[in-house]
């Protein structure tokens, strides 16, 4: 018989989690239908996101958000009627109550790292509520090595629990570069005509953003008779500057408000883009779980600068610029070599496409099947 296998959609149309519940279902989608039956639950929006799937996929609606008092009795009680072998929880927020077995993806504990303006009494209850969720799980799966060790040293998961598997970018960003006119009429849409810098992602305390923007005031000031970057300018794709206080006062003090451009987000074909007309991708975070945008922008030619601290290292091996991310100065220091050195910018994009190639989705689907079926054996 195959395995039953509960899969939840609630968060398939997020950025960032929603990629790898939409590739991790579709990678699964493209192996045996005889292997497991997929029971995936989650608003109907959710199910058609994803896409035609084989018969062995079927949709069982659930419309609550995984919020609130509520959910911690109703998804129990839904989770049982399912009568899975095992329920896959693609990220960790998992009710007191939950039946057993299941398995949790963790991507970061960056909100246990990293509180937002959290009380010390709702921090404690969350890093319980994290424990609890994570003795409980047949298995724990970990984006990265330096998530596996974050796992063992502040939430105490015992090893023989924990499975390494690596995601990987979207595939539609290793799509063929857009014509040069396609880039400048997209860009265009948004007022931009000269070079760029560029990030893209959340902003939040352990993405370092003011210190990028310290940074870049650097660059900027040393570069400002260059016949090519004296107009360069830094362009953050994310949240809105007016959510965060620090952001802003990073750009009022290095006098950058007319060179620093909040775009917040924009489509996909926008931001692919967006990656492959930049000059240099920044990703100078102090946290990640494994850390896709630095890939996604090599998938799209484009060299990197990135952080030498957590799961970056993994991520990029030798194909980026690896900068301290404490020190502005290292970041403006790896800016201006990733923009001048001709020779590296090369180098980068070669290495960069040979990096991105590493991480499949059939990988860590294969990865994944094995991981349920050992939790449905546990």
């Amino acid at each position: 018989m195959p395995l039953r296998i509960g899969l939840d959609l609630r968060h398939a149309r997020d950025f960032g989690i929603g990629s790898y519940i939409r590739n991790l279902i579709g990678a699964l989608a493209r192996r045996p239908a005889s292997e497991a039956r997929f029971l995936l639950f989650g608003r109907s929006d959710d199910f058609a996101a994803l896409g035609k799937l084989p018969e062995n996929f079927e949709f069982h609606p659930y419309q609550r958000a995984d919020t609130g008092f509520i959910h911690q009795i109703s998804f129990p009680w839904f989770s049982r009627q399912l009568r899975a072998d095992v329920i896959h929880i693609p990220l960790n927020i998992v009710p007191v109550a939950m039946p057993q077995p299941y398995v949790v993806t963790v991507h970061d504990l960056s909100t246990l790292l990293y509180p937002e303006q959290h009380s010390g009494a709702r921090q404690s209850y969350k890093l319980w509520r994290a424990r609890h969720g994570l003795a409980r799980a047949a298995r724990v799966i970990a984006v990265s090595d330096a998530t596996r060790s974050d796992l063992e040293d502040l939430l105490a998961v015992p090893p023989e629990r924990i499975e390494q598997i690596y995601n990987a970018i979207d595939p539609q960003f290793q799509l063929p570069a857009a014509a040069e006119t396609d880039h400048k009429r997209a860009l265009e849409r948004y007022g931009i005509t000269y070079p760029y810098i560029l990030y893209a992602g959340n902003i939040r305390p352990q993405k370092n953003i003011p210190r990028l923007i310290e940074a870049f005031a650097v660059v900027r000031d040393e570069l400002s008779s260059h016949p090519v970057y004296k107009e360069l300018r830094l362009v953050i794709i994310g949240d809105e500057i007016s959510k965060h206080a620090a952001v802003r006062r990073a750009v009022i003090q290095t006098r950058t408000q007319a060179a620093v451009r909040f775009l917040g987000f924009v489509p996909f074909e926008t931001l692919r883009a967006f990656y492959q007309a930049a000059q240099v991708f920044t990703f100078p975070s102090l946290y990640e779980g494994f850390g896709l945008p630095p890939l996604e922008a090599m998938a799209c030619g484009t060299p990197v600068v990135t952080s030498s601290v957590s799961s970056l290292p993994e991520a990029v091996g030798d194909a980026a610029v690896m900068v301290s991310p404490e020190n502005v100065f290292a970041i403006s220091r790896g800016i201006k070599e990733a923009l001048l050195d001709l020779d590296l910018r090369r180098d980068l994009r070669e290495k960069g496409y040979r990096q991105v190639a590493k991480f499949r989705w059939e990988r860590t689907a294969e990865q994944t099947m094995a991981v349920y079926r050992a939790a449905a054996g546990a």
